[in-house]
């Protein structure tokens, strides 16, 4: 029984390792990209379309990265700690100007938060709408005649 556990417990760290590889073979194939081309954009930036678009023409399947990310995104706030530390060296940053600073990034996070959940919402839409469309067209009474 022991044994098991720890069999079971090796396999999903062996797969969330597998997993980030794939992911990051995603960002270095983002930074090839910039590096050979000259794309004014940051590899990570490419690396994260091109496994959209992957993921999208279902190139690869989400049950591929789908334990991997999810490991990542537990731990995200990890990466955030050093930033947050560093804000303490620049006292300016609380000053007239830091202030400026912080309105601009409290605005940009809200536009963005707006404009991702207007988008999510444009794209359950038409999902919603290709599902009824494929469901009356499977009942049979979406025939279609060309005049």
């Amino acid at each position: 029984m022991m044994n098991e556990n720890i069999t079971l417990m090796l396999k999903r760290v062996v797969r969330i390792i597998v997993q980030i590889g794939i992911l990051n073979i995603f960002y270095y194939m983002g930074v090839g990209i910039v590096a050979l081309l000259h794309v004014p954009l940051p590899g990570s930036v490419i690396g994260l379309l091109l496994l959209a678009l992957s993921l999208n023409f279902k190139i690869i399947k989400v049950e591929y990265i789908q334990d991997g990310a999810g490991f990542l995104i537990g731990v995200l706030t990890l990466f955030f700690i050093p930033a947050t530390v560093g804000v303490i060296d620049y006292p300016e940053l609380f000053s007239t100007t830091g202030l400026l600073i912080m309105l601009a990034v409290i605005a940009s996070t809200l536009i963005s938060i707006y404009v991702t959940g207007l988008l999510s919402q444009i794209v359950e839409k038409k999902e919603l709408a290709k599902k009824e469309t494929e469901a009356i067209v499977e009942k049979g009474e979406g025939e279609l005649t060309v005049d």
